[in-house]
């Protein structure tokens, strides 16, 4: 149960810092960059979760 409120909580937290780079005044590019960060990142804990790494 634990690990599905720890995959649920990654998940959410990747979206929102998905929504709130959205919002920065930056250009599209910069974001676009900040945004495959972000994912990249984001897939990796997932990972982690999963006990793949």
């Amino acid at each position: 149960m634990s690990l599905l409120i720890s995959l649920l909580v990654t998940f959410l937290v990747i979206i929102l810092v998905l929504y709130l780079v959205n919002m920065l005044p930056i250009d599209g590019r910069a974001k676009q960059i900040v945004r495959i960060i972000v994912i990249v990142i984001g897939v990796l804990s997932l990972l982690k979760y999963i006990a793949v790494f």
